[in-house]
């Protein structure tokens, strides 16, 4: 029987090569080929595959700077994580024949150890370090997919988005910052059919609650009066105060957003333009939903007249502002989770918004580092970004280019 993903062209309208993928994995279940229907987890991943155009008999890219990556991943925090990591899986993986595997936020792999013929084998697919594996690039997979969903993910063998990738079995969880919860990247178990167990998922998720545990105990929580906004990459942003987090309602980060920009206080006529695209919307309606953000952060927090907050917030979109201003576009870029409050249409969020993914953007281009430039393009807001593969294929290597001018066309064509 042909495997599915042999039939599916590289350069086709991704809605004709996810019809084609849904027609051939009918079949190849039919086959026998697969023990299982296709769990929900997986077939949305394959749709977000497609969506990115990822060729099915493609294979991860690998940085031009990976052999540089040491500076970086030995200043990433998830590196204060690493010693508990190898202890509780080290001896597992090398053991039993597996990787253990740990990457950033944007799916960069930045440690990758366990046995060496297990690691010889996984270096012909690019599962080396330096290599990037976030679903836009490498399709379904462990640690890419967990990341995408922010939750534990085991793929098992032909469910992966690579064809090349279909001998393996991985699982992975993602790592959070146990202050902001903003995802600093995952950990993941890959191997053969003996990790194909609940266990293995189980195993790995039981891992990063420990690495996580461990970062806490390295970073002592804010001092009291400390007030953090992480809103970027979220529809409903986290605020913490005092190392208490309090995850908001979508309305709700919308005003905190508002209040974070304007310390000073601001007006309920300014406030309710600001947040309603419905003009009709009456002051009413804002004054009780600050009364519920009242009730929420207590009266010591939200105060009136004008409406502002009693502590200075430190946002991680301000935060990435202040990176940029200062010409620091790397650690900028490492601060920028996602687009400020996605799902949001409150006019001064979608102006903010706007203008910081632009600055970003542009600071990107004009740095014209590739390694920057494949995060922007590689992520679920910039896949779409024409501008930026340009850019990318552009400062990328020779051997690289043809690849992703293509990419760069076929992304013209659709957005024409």
């Amino acid at each position: 029987m042909t495997d599915p993903w042999l039939a599916l062209a590289a350069d086709a309208d991704p809605g004709e090569r996810l019809g084609e993928l849904r027609h051939a994995h009918e079949v190849f279940t039919a086959a026998g080929r697969l023990e299982r229907p296709v769990r929900p987890v997986v077939g949305e991943s394959w749709r977000r595959s497609a969506r990115a155009r990822v060729c099915p008999d493609g294979a991860a890219l690998v940085d031009p700077d990976a052999d540089d990556i040491g500076p970086y991943r030995e200043t990433h925090p998830l590196a204060r994580a690493m010693p508990v990591i190898r202890e509780l899986m080290g001896a597992y993986a090398t053991d039993g024949e597996h990787l253990l595997a740990v990457c950033d936020a944007h799916g960069r792999l930045l440690w990758v150890e366990g046995h060496p013929v297990t690691r010889r084998r996984a270096g012909r697919m690019n599962f080396v370090e330096g290599a990037r594996w976030a679903e836009s690039v490498a399709g379904t997979n462990a640690p890419g997919t967990a990341i995408a969903v922010d939750r534990p993910v085991q793929v098992f063998a032909a469910e992966h988005f690579l064809r090349p990738v279909q001998q393996w079995t991985c699982a992975a969880a993602p790592l959070h910052d146990p202050h902001t919860g903003r995802v600093l990247g995952a950990v993941d178990i890959t191997g053969g059919n003996g990790l194909a167990h609940p266990h293995s998922l189980a195993f790995v998720q039981a891992v990063a609650r420990a690495a996580e545990s461990q970062l806490a105990l390295l970073a002592p929580p804010p001092a009291a009066g400390t007030v953090r906004l992480s809103a970027l990459g979220r529809n409903e942003a986290l605020l913490t105060v005092a190392g208490r987090g309090l995850r908001l309602s979508p309305r709700h980060s919308e005003i905190l957003v508002a209040l974070a920009r304007h310390p000073e206080g601001i007006g309920g006529e300014e406030l309710l333009i600001g947040l309603y695209e419905d003009e009709s919307v009456t002051p009413v309606t804002l004054r009780a939903e600050l009364s519920r953000l009242r009730r929420l952060l207590g009266p010591d927090l939200l105060l009136s007249r004008p409406y502002r907050l009693a502590s200075r917030v430190d946002a991680d979109f301000d935060t990435v502002a202040r990176r940029l201003a200062s010409g620091a576009v790397a650690s900028a870029m490492s601060a920028y989770a996602g687009p400020l409050l996605p799902g949001s249409r409150a006019p001064s969020v979608v102006r903010l918004r706007r203008r910081l993914d632009d600055s970003l953007r542009a600071a990107l281009i004009a740095r014209g580092d590739p390694g920057l430039l494949a995060d922007w393009a590689s992520s679920p807001w910039g896949e779409d970004d024409l501008p930026a593969w340009r850019a990318l294929a552009e400062a990328a290597p020779a051997a690289q280019r043809p690849a992703l001018l293509a990419r760069a066309r076929t992304l013209d064509a659709e957005l024409r």
